[in-house]
């Protein structure tokens, strides 16, 4: 079994990589998207995005990461996939399943699952405009409104030369919806292409990943939310670890805390370790006290206070953090 950790926009971005590469047996990175609109973007718009490109694409640990693209011009996103290709990005990833409806009012993400030609026409755009050793991969849902078009968007996907899908069993109106996922689907999908089929959707452990392997026929998984409440999902999926204790996702969160809060990184902060909480509860129990105190504070260093002093009660000593 392959896995992939998938991007989340504000979320998963590349010290949250290196952090989860380390300790997990992932064999791709997929970046939060890049947003092309009418331009071809400066290089160091993608070196923010993927600082990897100046290690060769891959993350400390050695795992490849794929820069991903989110617009509705063949001809633009062809130009960027090109410079994406040339900095040295792992392939390039085209999105089209971002159901945020900021994204999809400016018709970009899931919005383009209404209209496979135009979804054909920018990966053909984009397959052309790149090396042919160069992988070309898309992200899709399984329609807009519901299900239906599942087989009209994965054929125009295919046909348009890409060299991998990525398929989440929902459609856009289905959002994150509990017992929404269509894992049937993705199966029939993947008994339809000749390209591999990336399965994706609500792998929560390692029991789910078994089951969605068996239903779909996929042998690469990807996780994405499931990555944010296990902190070493991949080894649970692939090695059977056991899930990490509280006490070491704390002295995670100290470490992520040491790096994310320095420079201009620390402006978001305390919005990213919130966000990273509401997924932490959902698996630890322990973590919903901490998070009901530290989402009163937008300060960075009263937030880092408080999971500071949460380990420290776990701690035979005070902890100390190296931060300036």
């Amino acid at each position: 079994m392959k896995l992939v950790l998938g991007p989340m926009e504000g979320v998963l971005d590349a010290l949250m990589r290196q952090m989860l590469t380390e300790i997990n047996g992932y064999d791709l990175c997929v970046t939060e998207f890049v947003r092309v609109v009418d331009a071809l973007l400066p290089p160091r718009v993608y070196h923010r995005m993927s600082p990897e490109l100046a290690a060769g694409g891959k993350t400390a640990s050695g795992t490849p990461v794929r820069i991903q693209l989110l617009g509705q011009s063949p001809q633009y996103m062809a130009e960027n996939a090109a410079q994406v290709i040339e900095l040295g990005s792992a392939g390039v990833d085209i999105n089209f399943g971002c159901p945020s409806k900021m994204v999809n009012g400016s018709n970009g993400g899931a919005a383009l699952l209404k209209n496979p030609e135009l979804m054909y026409q920018v990966v053909k755009a984009v397959r052309d405009a790149v090396p042919d050793d160069a992988v070309v991969s898309a992200k899709v849902r399984l329609g807009f409104d519901d299900c239906s078009p599942y087989r009209e968007i994965v054929d125009a996907v295919q046909s348009a030369g890409a060299n991998e899908i990525v398929v989440h069993g929902r459609s856009k109106a289905d959002a994150y919806k509990p017992g929404t996922v269509r894992w049937d689907l993705i199966g029939d999908i993947a008994d339809r292409l000749t390209i591999p089929v990336t399965a994706n959707g609500d792998i929560w452990g390692q029991d789910d990943a078994i089951r969605c392997q068996e239903v779909t026929g996929c042998n690469t998984l990807m996780v994405c939310r499931g990555a944010l409440n296990i902190p070493n999902l991949g080894a649970h999926i692939k090695m059977g670890q056991a899930p990490m204790t509280w006490h070491e996702v704390l002295i995670l969160l100290v470490r992520y805390s040491e790096f994310e809060i320095r420079g201009d990184k620390g402006l978001y902060y305390a919005n990213r370790v919130k966000q990273w909480f509401r997924y932490l509860k959902d698996q630890y129990p322990e973590a919903h006290p901490v998070f009901m105190e530290l989402r009163q504070y937008n300060d960075k260093f009263k937030v880092l206070s408080i999971i500071v002093d949460a380990l420290n009660k776990l701690e035979k000593k005070p902890v100390l953090v190296g931060v300036c």
